[in-house]
């Protein structure tokens, strides 16, 4: 491993130096194991175009992580883990199989370090958190994980969060590598953005609610269509109303080019949802807006996934903007042998931002089910587009053991 590709994860190798031998037998005879495996096959129908041939693609792949995270040694754990991704059925682009012919499956064949840590307690009311690490800020919106690929998202950074003062929590990160989904020997993608990434998370509990101010900067080296500066607030909560609980939440973002990015440009974010839920039933009534300028409003540190239908049609920002509003129906519940069993439908209508012209809609359908540390989904996305040469259809069926 270069020092010169991981700074931030060469300097765990001083910070764990300091210890002394008793407390880190202390320590290692506390660890706990991590251990995480899904079985996944994806099935996608999308028409073929000019540089690809078919127009179908089935993927069976399996993902591995196992570690372990020890116990405190002068109030700091380490925690270690690593990935592992196989394909069995590779009828499929991963971005780094060399079939483009096929459809993308963004779940490419590795074995990697997923995660490398240090987190330190000392100081009252905060942890900071340096190393290769899992990192998810609110809803995932502008910074996640991307939890859904097989290959998560992860970022070498320091981290630091203070909850000292009540009802206050403090979120500071800077970063210097993203670790993207793609994985190392992506052709198409790429495999990291590297750069200055500071991002700043402060938010705020009150009786109604919780209000959040965030203001995330990246200046991407390898990536300067992406640099941008990206400031606004978040405002999420919760209330009882007779039997109904009523879920309430609202966003706005005002996003500028940053550091090395060419393009002068503004673009705004608007995001407005009202959930109702009684019982184990549950619905959802959203709008969300990205704004275009010069450009459009992007989040590539996003869980993209979660966002504007699990088709994935929209990971990237139309040049116009997109305005999306979606309801969606769900219910969870204990049901006979299983611990929890949740079905869920959605429905989301999408145009641009800018002009109003439609982009199509999408339907998505799931059903799980969880037997103590086992999990099985059902999952369909059907999207049709302004004309059928757009339409695109994905159905998985997966098993997750966590423990």
């Amino acid at each position: 491993m270069a020092a010169r590709a991981y700074p931030l994860i060469v300097c765990l190798a001083c910070a764990g130096g300091v210890a002394h031998a008793g407390t880190l037998d202390e320590a290692i005879a506390a660890s706990t194991p991590l251990l995480d495996a899904r079985l996944r096959y994806e099935h996608v129908e999308q028409p073929v175009t000019a540089t690809r041939t078919e127009d179908t693609a089935n993927a069976l792949t399996a993902r591995l992580r196992a570690g372990f995270e020890t116990g405190a040694a002068w109030d700091t754990r380490l925690l270690v883990e690593g990935e592992f991704v196989g394909d069995w059925i590779r009828d499929f682009n991963s971005t780094a199989n060399g079939r483009a012919q096929y459809p993308i499956v963004a779940d490419p064949a590795a074995s990697e370090l997923n995660r490398l840590q240090l987190a330190n307690t000392s100081l009252p009311g905060t942890t900071l958190t340096l190393g290769r690490q899992r990192i998810n800020l609110d809803d995932q919106r502008f910074v996640g994980n991307v939890g859904w690929r097989q290959n998560e998202q992860t970022y070498d950074a320091v981290r630091l969060v203070n909850t000292w003062v009540p009802k206050l929590t403090v979120d500071l990160t800077y970063m210097n590598r993203v670790n993207r989904v793609f994985g190392e020997h992506s052709v198409t993608q790429l495999p990291t953005f590297r750069g200055d990434i500071v991002l700043a998370n402060v938010a705020w509990q009150t009786p109604v609610g919780k209000l959040t101010a965030f203001d995330y900067l990246l200046d991407l080296s390898n990536s300067p269509a992406n640099s941008s500066a990206t400031g606004g607030l978040r405002f999420t909560g919760q209330k009882p109303a007779g039997a109904l609980k009523i879920s309430y939440t609202a966003s706005w973002a005002r996003q500028t080019d940053h550091g090395n990015n060419p393009v002068d440009y503004h673009a705004t974010y608007l995001f407005g949802e009202l959930g109702l839920g009684h019982g184990g039933l549950s619905s959802t009534l959203g709008f969300e807006h990205l704004g275009a300028g010069a450009r459009s409003f992007s989040t590539p540190l996003a869980t993209l996934h979660k966002f504007q239908g699990w088709a994935d049609v929209f990971l990237t920002t139309p040049a116009n903007g997109i305005d999306d509003g979606y309801v969606s129906l769900g219910y969870a519940a204990k049901a006979g042998p299983f611990d929890n069993l949740n079905a869920s439908a959605a429905f989301h209508d999408y145009h641009t931002a800018r002009g109003s012209s439609s982009l199509g809609h999408e339907a998505d359908l799931l059903l799980s089910a969880r037997l103590q540390h086992v999990t099985g989904t059902l999952k369909y996305a059907d999207y049709s587009g302004p004309v059928a040469a757009q339409d695109v259809r994905k159905f998985w069926l997966e098993l997750v053991f966590a423990w």
